[in-house]
């Protein structure tokens, strides 16, 4: 299949799931929200769980489906978790994460959620054009 078919049903997949989210438990679902509050309020129940769960559930389903190996990562645990780390940081501060505000928020046209989007998109276009630039 085509690179912008695939890319255009992956969008198209996320979108559908954060509506049905929303219709269904009238919840945004915004990844790193949910993770901290599954963590630091696991009595407010199991749905958040549940959706955290299905994340690595529905990538190994269409793996087993498609009989696509998964993806190589071509950048170390280190870096990975350190960027994990920093992006949780900013998700604490910013008061939403890039899930939440870039599919909820931008298709409920929420200026907030624009502004946010815009802001984390710029910060990572810096970020990798600068490691790109001090790593060659």
């Amino acid at each position: 299949m085509n690179d912008y078919i695939l890319a255009s049903i992956g969008g198209l997949l996320i979108g559908l799931a954060a509506t049905l989210m929303l219709w269904a438990l009238g919840r945004i679902s915004g990844v790193s929200g949910i993770f901290w509050a599954a963590i630091s309020r696991p009595q407010d129940g199991l749905w958040r769980l549940a959706f955290l769960l299905g994340l690595p559930l529905g990538a190994g389903l269409f793996h087993w489906l498609s009989q696509m190996p998964p993806p190589a990562a071509n950048a170390s645990y280190i870096a990975a978790l350190v960027g994990g780390f920093i992006v949780g940081i900013g998700v604490q501060l910013g008061s939403g994460c890039t899930s939440g505000h870039g599919v909820c928020g931008i298709a409920r046209l929420s200026p907030r959620s624009i502004i946010a989007t815009i802001i984390f998109m710029l910060a990572g276009i810096i970020s990798v054009t600068l490691i790109r630039f001090f790593s060659s």
